[in-house]
């Protein structure tokens, strides 16, 4: 008895010593302590949140907003609009900006002609706030068409919290008095972590090239020509630069005094990229060490998890009956795969919901023959059964199609004249059986 109790007791003290897995992973994004006013991590590929803290709060976004400038230039060049070698003339207002070394610039010339990449790379670069100016008022005629234009972007993108008063981010103090006509002398441009990374996620998608430009750690503005200018990337987490990080990329900085330390940054690691947003972390410093926080989060502790694979039997729905077919009923199975990002060692469970294409439906509720094999007749959607779930950047819900798995002829004359008769009699023996109960 005594062995007996020892072995139990010694197998006891085992099992509590292992960690409860579930447990530590279900805290870990709690365990990050990001020290800044907002934050959020996205998986680059499927739009996963990874994690967020006050991730739907408006706050100033300081330079950050070129990059909605950024993604205006590259439409209007994929639009033919305008074009990398097109020349661009300096206006005053321009001018008089850049020559603000006490803020992020490229010196201008006042009247000279720069191309469209020269300005480009001065903005996304090393952030030149004249250059920015330049580049708006060549889209939109002035500054503010362009925030029109902004604005306009941001609703179609879907951008629930933000608003925009100029094209760079500066504090419209700082414009000499020649902010946007219909915006205050001391606003600035606010957006959520959300629609920051919503927006930077955004123009990954559709302008992937962009990285070749905000992945240069050093360049030389005009180089060659009377005026040159040496241009080392904000960006310090850029693998050459003082804080470098394996892997990083992009994407834009920001600082303003209401805004702090911002960073909007995005990394690849084996195939897998991450985008994260810091907003009004306390120091320059600050705002890359909490994102190696999240890039170290978001690279090494996510895996993808299979929800359905193509070709499935769903619980909730197996099979249709069929109207006027050879066959009663027809077997049912997703038209593709499915899969979701997940933390290493989880299993997320879903519930499943049904939607029916009613328009191909009888009152009975049953599929008109004939049945093509493949014919969408629905769709089922997977709800995470854990309500911390943060979801998609974008809102996406996690659905698949519903499709028939063979395909089913319509009866002959005869078969459908004894399916009537069958049917009427089974109709007739339920109410008179309905009679006597």
């Amino acid at each position: 008895m005594k062995k007996i109790l020892l072995i139990f007791f010694t197998i006891m003290l085992i099992v509590s010593c292992i960690p409860n897995q579930q447990k530590v992973w279900a805290n870990s994004t709690d365990n990050l302590d990001i020290q800044a006013s907002a934050a959020i991590l996205i998986d680059a590929s499927t739009g996963k949140i990874l994690y967020e803290k006050n991730a739907e709060v408006s706050l100033p976004i300081a330079s950050m907003t070129k990059i909605m400038t950024e993604y205006l230039v590259m439409e209007a060049i994929e639009t033919e609009k305008i074009t990398w070698d097109q020349e661009v003339q300096v206006s005053d207002y321009a001018y008089q900006v850049s020559q603000n070394t006490s803020l992020s610039n490229v010196p201008l010339e006042n009247g000279g002609k720069y191309t469209v990449r020269e300005l480009y790379e001065a903005m996304a670069i090393y952030s030149a706030n004249g250059a920015t100016i330049a580049l708006s008022e060549l889209i939109a005629g002035s500054e503010t068409n362009f925030i029109q234009m902004m604005s306009e972007k941001a609703e179609q993108l879907g951008l629930q919290n933000y608003k925009f008063v100029n094209s760079t981010g500066l504090n419209n103090s700082d414009l000499y008095g020649k902010h946007p006509k219909g915006t205050n002398a001391d606003d600035e441009n606010t957006m959520s972590a959300k629609d920051t990374a919503l927006l930077a996620y955004t123009m990954l998608k559709k302008y992937p090239e962009v990285l070749e430009i905000s992945s240069v750690e050093k360049k030389v503005f005009q180089e060659g020509k009377e005026y040159p200018v040496n241009m080392e990337n904000w960006n310090w987490m850029l693998p050459g630069l003082v804080y470098g990080y394996e892997g990083v990329d992009g994407l834009k900085t920001g600082t303003t005094d209401a805004a702090g330390a911002c960073f909007t940054g995005t990394a690849t690691r084996n195939g897998k990229r991450v985008i994260s947003v810091i907003m009004n972390a306390k120091t320059y410093k600050a705002r890359f060490d909490e994102t190696r926080k999240l890039f170290d989060f978001g690279l090494n502790q996510f895996a993808t998890q299979e929800i359905v694979a193509a070709g499935a039997e769903i619980e909730a729905q197996k099979s249709l009956g069929i109207s006027k077919g050879k066959e009663d009923q027809v077997s049912l199975e997703t038209k593709e795969a499915l899969s979701t990002v997940v933390q290493t060692g989880q299993t997320v469970e879903f519930d499943q919901e049904v939607k029916l294409d009613q328009a191909l439906l009888t009152e009975e509720g049953k599929l008109l023959a004939p049945i093509k094999k493949g014919q969408v007749v629905g769709t089922v959607t997977f709800i995470p059964k854990d309500e911390a779930d943060y979801g998609y950047i974008d809102g996406k819900i996690l659905t698949v199609d519903l499709i028939t798995t063979n395909a089913v002829e319509k009866a002959g004359w005869f078969s459908l004249t004894m399916q009537a008769i069958g049917s009427f009699f089974g109709n007739l023996w339920d109410k008179i059986m309905g009679l006597f109960s």
